[in-house]
């Protein structure tokens, strides 16, 4: 358990914020012209997907904030005394 504060979560949720408006920023700004004439149903799907897409990262993200490594950490097995 982290005991001192640590810069990564400062910089992890600003980079988040960061990271998250570019996104939406270029899906704005290409997705419309790409699926804008497709029916209704197929943008919706499409608009879920993407609005979604984004939290496949987040998990390794935010184990990073926490720890400063990409990967969860190895459960330590409990000792036999």
């Amino acid at each position: 358990m982290r005991e001192t504060p640590t810069w990564r979560i400062p910089i992890g949720i600003i980079g988040l914020f960061v990271g998250l408006m570019v996104y939406a920023i270029l899906i704005a700004r290409y997705a419309p012209d790409i699926i804008g004439s497709w029916p209704g149903l197929a943008q919706t799907l499409v608009y879920l997907v993407l609005g979604l897409i984004w939290l496949l990262p987040l998990g390794r993200f935010l184990i990073w904030m926490e720890t400063g490594k990409w990967s969860r950490p190895k459960a330590e097995s409990p000792s036999s005394e």
